[in-house]
């Protein structure tokens, strides 16, 4: 009995101390959440206002952008960017974009496609390089606090490739497969189409069209923004997907914490109840040996 109750001290210590780095990582990924979300609120301006401005320039001009512009199936391929995490213990994150991204490439290939995959977050190059799956190029250590320098050589290689000849390996659509923060309960992974794009004037107003004096020519201002505005929603997609770790993160630690503090009830109950099954023991064999002597001494 009292090797039981010595094992079950030694386990209740181990589960406090796993209990106290999980409450360290629920905390820290709650902090970094804050940061996370207002990083991408800043950006919502800058976003509107890119948007705005190329829709303007599009509508007083004729010509078609390449990133804009529908093509036909030239190539026959299609680029895919998965978007994971650099590290574990956030739940079903990770499991959720990759689902929804073997979903998007079982389409694509359904429609006669070839898939070449790109993958942000050393989780997702572990699965694909287990699976022995070839990635075009993957990128790694920022997955919960990417910047704009991290999602730049991102964007430039995804548009080249966009904009190359076929010859030369270019694609005729460019997918992301990411996680959407909605809410600290809510992330989603979904899939969407960025290039070619799709630029849509914010607000629907029916008012009177500002008038605009495009220089140095349309073709170089629509050229300027469109590239500013594909670089900015590929970083867009790393923050959400940098939010929606961390908010997956904290709900996973706070779960184990919450686990580790009904294990710990668990297995203080059972050490008390050892403890006190040692003790009534104890006591019978001191009433027996007393119980004894006084029948000898008679």
């Amino acid at each position: 009995m009292s090797a039981s109750l010595r094992e079950l001290k030694e386990r209740n210590r181990s589960v406090k101390a796993t209990q106290k780095i999980t409450r360290a990582m629920e905390l820290i990924a709650a902090s970094r959440i804050t940061k996370a979300q207002a990083t991408a609120r800043a950006t919502v301006p800058y976003t509107q206002a890119l948007n705005d401005a190329a829709a303007a320039v599009a509508a007083h001009t004729d010509f078609k952008h390449p990133l804009t512009r529908e093509r036909e199936m030239r190539s026959g391929r299609s680029a895919m960017l998965v978007v994971t995490s650099d590290r574990g213990l956030a739940g079903p994150y990770t499991t959720n974009v990759i689902k929804t991204a073997e979903r998007l490439r079982q389409t694509l290939l359904s429609e006669g496609r070839e898939v070449e995959t790109y993958v942000v977050g050393r989780k997702g190059i572990a699965y694909y390089t287990y699976r022995k799956r070839k990635l075009t190029n993957q990128w790694e250590g920022f997955s919960d606090k990417s910047t704009f320098e991290d999602a730049d050589p991102i964007a430039t290689e995804l548009l080249d490739r966009f904009m190359a000849e076929p010859e030369d390996g270019g694609v005729d659509e460019i997918h992301v497969v990411y996680t959407r923060f909605e809410s600290m309960l809510v992330q989603e992974a979904r899939a969407r189409r960025v290039f070619p794009l799709e630029v849509v004037r914010n607000g629907g107003s029916n008012g009177p069209t500002a008038l605009y004096t495009i220089e140095p020519s349309p073709y170089e201002v629509l050229n300027t923004l469109l590239n500013l505005y594909a670089r900015h929603r590929i970083h867009y997609y790393l923050m959400q997907a940098a939010a929606s770790e961390l908010a997956s993160k904290q709900r996973a630690m706070k779960a184990a914490t919450d686990n580790a503090q009904e294990l710990i009830g668990s297995l203080t109950r059972q050490a008390n109840q050892a403890r006190q099954a040692k003790i009534t023991q104890e006591i019978t064999e001191i009433v027996g040996g007393a119980s004894a002597l006084a029948e000898d001494e008679e």
